[in-house]
């Protein structure tokens, strides 16, 4: 990186700093913080919702495995994820704009003790605040690694630039300059990588053509749908997990739904996000397609996509991508830490320390802000040690998406009528069971990527859907009164 590439990524990072000191003015309590005072509009959930999607992981897990297998990665994450999200909008989305009106909730599993009860609520608000530690110190890490490609410097630097950087800002302005910086990175993100993607056309030398002839130049397998391991099997895993996660289970995508004015509204904007996710990665995913032709043989094909901006982009503009993917990851990772710490100071501490239900807004919004702190600081440590959970994939992949399944299912299907029979007891007995399968899964590894993340998933559907189909017990009154409510068309 040249001088011109640090005041590119400077002027980026003040911009974030900014905004966030400017949606501070807007931030009066602790729904602001959480929830924009349920105000967001629909394009601006949308475009949040979708970048909020992904991450500087993009661009250095996914791009070894565009590197390695082609274009299978578009079929197995942003094509699934665009299906997924485009049934969320229908059948989903609504529901959690319309449980903060009629509930008043703050966080996606503050709903969870009218549904099922306090245990639940708590198993479901602890084990999902400990995986997205996992998840977002991953995410931190990914970043870090690009850091250290374009500058050469330490991982260890780049972590706690990162981590710090947003820290800060979403520490401050909460949801309003979490999803205000979303939109900032978004429009940062199109003019990068149209750039990336031109400049990658123009060193193929076949013109316009050269989209389509290039995959002539690339092994046979890479213009697959489906390339072993990432088979048909595998994508369909990834379809379902991704609409649990993608509807909901994620949290901080969840807040996007809950923070629109009302359900007509969330639904527009997942529609918005699945139109994105349909159109936008081939044009991001493209250059990362095309580096073989450009860098055979890579020992480490986690590098590939940096190693390409650093050697086709000129001087400034490789600040600008590095700005675009430092947007990536601080949108999802400030994402995380203000839904993760709406969950931990409305469902947890609470129930820890009863005092906390009497504090006064302004205590409540100083609560907000200081475990917003905590948890931050938490992921750093841990995107630190990222090694020891088997690298930046391995926390992604591997541990956040087969424990996601099991801790969405009763957050998601709970809010459908059709599974009003499945009550506390079956929510329980579908997360431990999936957490089993999981730690099973992790003593005898099977050689499949498909039943090793999925399976967790499928056993937690099968008992939550099997005991609430053995449930002889009438559904409160309070649950359905629940349903009815998000069931109301607006």
């Amino acid at each position: 990186m040249e001088l011109l590439d640090w005041v590119v990524l400077s002027l980026y990072f003040l911009m974030l700093l900014a905004i966030g000191l400017w949606a501070s003015f807007r931030v009066k309590n602790s729904a602001d913080f959480y929830t924009a005072g349920g105000k967001l509009p629909w394009w601006l959930s949308g475009i949040s919702h979708h970048v909020s999607g992904y991450s500087g992981a993009v661009f250095v897990a996914y791009a070894g495995i565009a590197y390695t297998h082609g274009f299978t990665l578009y079929v197995w994450w942003a094509f699934t994820v665009g299906i997924a999200t485009l049934i969320a909008a229908f059948h989903i989305a609504p529901r959690w704009s319309k449980l903060r009106i009629y509930a008043g909730i703050q966080s996606p599993t503050e709903y969870l003790l009218l549904r099922y009860n306090l245990t639940t609520q708590q198993l479901i608000a602890w084990a999902g605040a400990i995986i997205k530690v996992f998840d977002t110190g991953g995410k931190l890490a990914a970043i870090a690694m690009l850091l250290n490609v374009f500058s050469g410097t330490s991982i260890t630097f780049g972590i706690l630039l990162v981590g710090f950087v947003s820290l800060i800002y979403i520490t401050i302005g909460g949801l309003w300059a979490d999803v205000w910086n979303d939109f900032g990175q978004f429009i940062v993100q199109l003019l990068a990588g149209v750039i990336m993607f031109v400049m990658i056309v123009l060193k193929l030398d076949d013109g316009v053509e050269g989209i389509i002839t290039m995959w002539d130049r690339l092994p046979e397998e890479n213009s697959s749908f489906f390339n072993d391991p990432y088979t048909l099997l595998f994508a369909l895993v990834m379809l379902i997990i991704n609409f649990f996660s993608y509807s909901g289970g994620t949290w901080n995508l969840a807040t996007r739904f809950i923070s629109s004015s009302s359900g007509a509204t969330a639904k527009k904007a997942a529609i918005l996000s699945s139109v994105l996710y349909f159109i936008w990665p081939l044009v991001l995913l493209y250059p990362m397609f095309a580096a073989p032709i450009f860098f055979e043989n890579l020992s480490e094909p986690t590098l590939s996509y940096g190693l390409m901006v650093t050697e086709f982009l000129p001087k400034g503009l490789v600040g600008l991508v590095l700005a675009s993917l430092f947007a990536n990851t601080l949108s999802m990772t400030a994402s995380d830490s203000n839904t993760v710490s709406a969950v931990i100071s409305r469902d947890i501490l609470p129930n820890i320390f009863p005092k906390i239900k009497s504090f006064s807004s302004d205590k409540l919004l100083k609560l907000a802000r200081i475990t917003t702190l905590c948890f931050t600081l938490l992921t750093i440590v841990t995107a630190l040690n990222a090694g020891s959970f088997g690298g930046v994939f391995g926390l992604i992949i591997s541990w956040f998406a087969a424990l996601l399944g099991p801790i969405s299912i009763p957050m998601i299907l709970g809010l459908l009528p059709f599974f009003a029979k499945s009550d506390g007891k079956a929510a329980v007995i579908s997360i431990v069971g999936g957490l089993c399968t999981f730690i099973l899964l992790k003593i005898f590894p099977v050689n499949s990527l498909a039943i090793t993340i999925g399976t967790p998933i499928v056993i937690s559907f099968i008992l939550f859907t099997l005991f609430g189909f053995l449930n002889k017990k009438e559904v409160p009154e309070a649950v359905k009164k629940l349903h009815l409510n998000l069931d109301k068309k607006n």
